[in-house]
């Protein structure tokens, strides 16, 4: 494959002619934020506000001419703003933007969030995707996490993502699950020093890019929080429903009830919350510790009226599996610890069962007398 330089991509883009300029958009200094590493080409273009429609048409071009760069794989050109101080949104619940689309031949997205880092979110993601697909369902699992994506070494993938003659990415298969994260295109120290819109833009490629098609269901883990790319992928993807990470002390579960206010205010089902890490069993005499305190998240489900999906240990062996890319779920199906992350898999398809039936049920009928 030909070795792409960002001279390559700035020689493509003097070949664009910038609305209502005579200069190109690098002599302009518009271009910022240029990456380039493996095919894969991000920037941002900046503009203002009042331009952004014209320049919309502007960005497509640039896309287009990028593309046929040799050695492309991938691109993402976004538009940055400045834009005035928003007011306060109210304090009631936020719609999905008419935008909202779902990703083609995907039947169900479901969203795997916690409100802070390092409650093992993404564990817990991995092996509820292979437990889904052993109760028979097609799963793919996307990393949403642009910042730190870990999906690659937890599925013990190594290699890079194939492309169409389209220039669609396929995503690379372990386990029988489909699977994509920014970590397959990056190296896996290489950190990503991007702005917010690179960010959205990325993430909007890895769900409309990708041939995920055919699955029952996508899984996607976020990053931890409630920033830009929740909101994003909550607003601008039809989720089918949220499933909420937490540990059991009560620090994590204040942050785990933002996430899940988060979900509720942009209008998507909460599927319930897992509390992981929620005791540990001492290997040697056997004794129950509940070094995280116990049973706080399904104190928090009750208190929110959402279902308790289920506890899952602090255990050594789910750590061990996962840094080794061999998930306890896929390797070990009839340990313990597995089947508990098939029962929570049980209560999540039927949980997504019940928001079918209520937005059926919801549904105006036409009736003629």
């Amino acid at each position: 494959m030909a070795t792409v330089t960002e001279e390559q991509i700035l020689d493509a883009l003097q070949q664009v002619s910038v609305p209502g300029e005579t200069h190109d958009v690098a002599e302009l200094g518009l271009v910022s934020g240029l990456v380039v590493r493996d095919g894969l080409v991000q920037l941002s273009i900046e503009t203002t506000p009042d331009k952004v429609p014209e320049m919309e048409e502007f960005r497509q071009a640039c896309e287009t001419k990028i593309r046929g760069v040799p050695g492309v794989l991938n691109v993402t050109v976004v538009l940055t703003a400045e834009r005035p101080k928003a007011k306060p949104a109210p304090q009631t619940a936020i719609p999905q933007t008419q935008q909202s689309q779902a990703v083609p031949g995907v039947s169900m997205l479901i969203a795997v969030a916690s409100g802070k880092g390092g409650v093992g979110k993404s564990t817990t993601s991995v092996n509820l995707a292979l437990a889904l697909a052993s109760l028979g369902k097609k799963v793919g699992l996307m990393d949403a996490d642009i910042y730190g994506p870990s999906l690659p070494r937890m599925m013990g993938i190594k290699e890079k993502p194939k492309q169409t003659q389209n220039k669609r990415l396929l995503p690379p298969q372990n386990y029988g699950i489909k699977c994509m994260s920014m970590g397959m295109l990056v190296d896996e120290e290489e950190p990503m020093i991007w702005r917010g819109p690179m960010v959205m833009g990325a993430l909007k490629q890895l769900l409309s890019e990708v041939e995920w098609a055919p699955l029952d269901i996508l899984v996607l883990d976020l990053p931890p929080g409630t920033g830009d790319a929740q909101l994003t992928l909550a607003q601008e993807t039809q989720l089918t429903g949220a499933v909420i990470v937490s540990t059991p002390q009560d620090i994590a579960l204040l942050d785990a009830r933002k996430g899940l206010n988060m979900f509720r205010k942009v209008s998507v089902p909460i599927l319930g919350i897992i509390e992981n890490m929620s005791y540990f069993i001492c290997p040697h005499c056997g004794e129950q510790s509940n070094i995280f305190h116990h049973d706080g998240a399904r104190k928090t489900a009750d208190a929110q009226e959402v279902e308790f999906l289920g506890a899952i240990p602090l255990d050594i062996e789910i750590r061990e599996t996962s840094d080794s890319g061999h998930p306890i779920v896929a390797t070990q199906p009839d340990s313990p610890l597995a089947k508990a992350y098939v029962e929570i898999a049980k209560k999540v398809l039927s949980g997504v069962e019940d928001v079918e039936t209520r937005q059926a049920q919801q549904t105006p009928k036409i009736t003629i007398e």
